[in-house]
């Protein structure tokens, strides 16, 4: 279970907007050394760096990532490495070949040596045949790489769980907003530069428009929900359990940036929307997490004001 003493777990994609939230609390949960975290790259004075074991790790070389999961008696992998919706648009070759090939990767050595799996999913494995409020069983048409990766991803878990045994979990994250490290080339990552440019020059531009509202989760409450998900026992988790969808907040970009007005009143939003806008328009409004609830009592703590209070209090 995450959070026993005998947990040795290996985090990739360390470094990025999740890793850096999630490593810290499996190291506070299971010891710093208890943690390995990896990336493909090195952030001098990065907290994960700074606070444990850490080690330079491509996804796409298995054989690397193998010996370290040997070396290292790993029982327990959170693969958190990807190339997100934004990024992945730009370079859908290397979108394809990070997200799938590092997944069948982390599965292949998850099966050879008995390790349960942790793989995040995504709103975008949503196309714009989904219902506005998003239920967990729908068809599942993306219209960006990203969200195609993220499906691909899903359906793999469920092949290696259902005919190798392979014990893997994931949620679908709705847009993560975080103060600690700054978000990685998604479509939702205005709702994090908002905080920033407010504080720093009292405007932003905005890359969505105004009325396009999108599920959103503070940090805080996705992390929280990792871990829950990994403390329930296999056996009481269903069909979902590769991609969970979890409800936080769904706002509109303008309800954020009026939140924002209140607390900073000079501050100035201008919504210019670019290519991003037609990624969140093929996406839901809001998300149907009645699986999560029932299953593993999932439910979220932040609304939008607790949000833009807790950003705004650690970034001043």
């Amino acid at each position: 279970m995450a959070g026993s003493s005998d947990s040795r777990i290996l985090v990739t994609g360390a470094l990025g907007q999740i890793g850096t939230e999630l490593v810290e609390a499996l190291r506070r949960n299971n010891g710093n050394n208890s943690v390995i975290a990896t990336d493909l790259r090195k952030i001098d004075g990065h907290p994960v760096i700074n606070s444990g074991p850490f080690h330079i790790a491509d996804v796409l070389d298995k054989a690397a990532l193998e010996e370290l999961v040997i070396n290292n008696s790993i029982n327990e992998i959170y693969h958190l490495a990807a190339i997100l919706s934004a990024t992945g648009e730009k370079n859908p070759e290397l979108c394809e070949r990070v997200n799938i090939g590092g997944l069948a990767n982390v599965l292949e050595i998850a099966k050879k040596h008995n390790i349960r799996v942790f793989s995040p999913s995504s709103i975008a494995v949503f196309g714009p045949d989904c219902p506005s409020i998003a239920p967990q069983v729908t068809p599942l048409n993306p219209t960006t790489m990203y969200g195609r990766t993220k499906v691909a991803g899903e359906e793999m878990a469920n092949y290696y769980h259902q005919i190798h045994g392979v014990d893997i979990r994931g949620i679908r994250y709705p847009g993560l907003i975080s103060w600690k490290a700054p978000p990685g080339g998604g479509t939702t990552d205005y709702a994090v530069e908002i905080f920033h440019q407010a504080i720093e020059k009292k405007e932003y531009t905005c890359f969505v428009r105004p009325d396009t509202m999108l599920p959103m989760m503070y940090m805080d409450d996705a992390i929280r929900a990792t871990l829950e998900l990994m403390n329930v026992p296999s056996k009481c988790l269903g069909p979902a359990r590769s991609g969970y969808n979890i409800s936080g907040i769904s706002f509109t970009a303008e309800e954020l940036s009026n939140s924002i007005s209140e607390r900073i009143p000079d501050f100035v939003c201008n919504f210019v929307p670019d290519i991003r806008q037609q990624y969140a328009d093929s996406w839901p409004n809001s998300i149907d997490d009645s699986d999560a609830r029932k299953e593993w009592n999932w439910s979220p703590k932040y609304d939008l004001d607790q949000l833009v209070d807790e950003m705004l209090s650690n970034l001043y």
